[in-house]
């Protein structure tokens, strides 16, 4: 199969494949005017599209389903992200995910593993979000190892509240077993956080949102994770979450190197505007503009944008370039999850989508597949 285009930095190319990798790259006198990227790797995804990966009821249809209207959005590897519940309910949906991996070869490559964000969260308002008060508690590595247990070490990365009684002791466990310990929804002081990345946090969450509407002007929890070089960060780029401006000098102050987009779209995400009732979220709006928030006020539960609505948001609002846009949603979860997805090159794994130069998607290849 070969595939005609041209990457992020604007060379016209042929992509050939073979089977589930890439044969061979080849520049090309020229192209048809399309974009051929590598497919993206969505860290947090909670649902899109009336699905919901958090739903009691969730079966393997459904979360074959959720995966392959994610691939039509363009995000072709995906780690279903599931939030603070009873613990009864998380391992219930992390077996579900779990055998729908095991029915399918496709969704088995499409899905790497699972992030669990909570149940060890901030109980403050802000920093909680939009996660349930009542099933907030403090980190528990036997409830860990029954997550895995449940999943098959499906689960890859943990977001939790450094300041929550035993959490550095928990990182360090998480960080021993090659699990991502990630700080978000937090309410930290600066010692907590710095006590969590010496014990091996990595990564924080969706970082500037899941906090206070009025914070301290320094020292402040956002300020010191923006400056530790030990931790990477993840940003919602939907236009909602952060400004513009702000996203800009928190990826200046990140760096290229250590940042990640992620969507953390919900459930009701590519869905028409309107108010809803879900199981899992209670009330929720999804507004004209695509902002998804609980009724009656500004507070967000979660997002309403694919990761390619993100990038695209990023590359148009922002003075970030395709290519570096592309890496942050690319290559860097993919480092990250330790696992060979983002690159367009001879060997790779075949996971590539076709978009319109405004990042349309076209088409898209999962391991070869169209």
């Amino acid at each position: 199969m070969t595939i005609e285009g041209r990457l992020a930095d604007g060379r016209p190319v042929r992509v050939e494949l073979d089977g589930p990798r890439i044969a061979a790259v080849t520049e090309v006198r020229d192209a048809p005017d399309v974009l051929v990227l590598p497919g993206l790797v969505d860290i947090q995804v909670n649902g899109y599209g009336g699905h919901d990966f958090n739903a009691d009821d969730l079966s393997t249809g459904d979360v074959a389903e959720l995966v392959r209207e994610l691939w039509r959005r363009g995000t072709t590897t995906v780690c279903p992200t599931i939030i603070t519940a009873p613990e009864d309910k998380i391992l219930r949906n992390l077996r579900v995910i779990a055998a729908a991996r095991e029915a399918d070869p496709l969704v088995r490559h499409a899905v790497p593993g699972v992030h669990v964000e909570g149940p060890y969260l901030a109980a403050d308002d802000g920093p909680r979000g939009a996660h349930d008060a009542g099933h907030l508690r403090d980190p528990d590595i036997a409830e860990f190892g029954r997550w895995q247990e449940a999943s098959g070490g499906l689960v890859k990365i943990v977001t939790l509240a450094p300041e929550r009684a035993g959490a550095a002791g928990y990182i360090a466990e998480l960080s021993r077993r090659g699990v991502v310990a990630a700080i978000g929804h937090t309410a930290a002081s600066p010692a907590d956080i710095e006590a969590a990345v010496r014990a091996g946090a990595r990564l924080s969450t969706h970082l500037g949102n899941g906090a206070h509407a009025v914070i301290r002007r320094h020292p402040n929890y956002i300020w010191t994770q923006l400056a530790e070089d030990r931790l990477a960060a993840t940003f919602i780029a939907d236009g909602h979450h952060l400004p513009a401006d702000t996203f800009t000098v928190m990826l200046r102050a990140k760096g290229a190197g250590r940042a990640l987009l992620v969507s953390d779209s919900v459930a009701l995400a590519g869905c028409a505007p309107g108010d809803y009732t879900t199981p899992v979220g209670g009330r929720i709006t999804v507004r004209e503009d695509g902002r998804v928030t609980l009724p009656g006020g500004e507070l967000l539960a979660g997002s309403g944008s694919s990761l390619i609505e993100c990038l695209a948001w990023a590359v148009a609002r922002t003075e970030v370039g395709l290519g570096t846009a592309v890496v942050l949603a690319t290559a860097n979860p993919a480092r990250l999850l330790g696992i060979d997805r983002g690159r367009l090159a001879p060997g790779a794994p075949a996971d590539l989508i076709v978009t319109t130069p405004a990042l349309s998607v076209l088409h898209t290849y999962v391991n070869g597949t169209p």
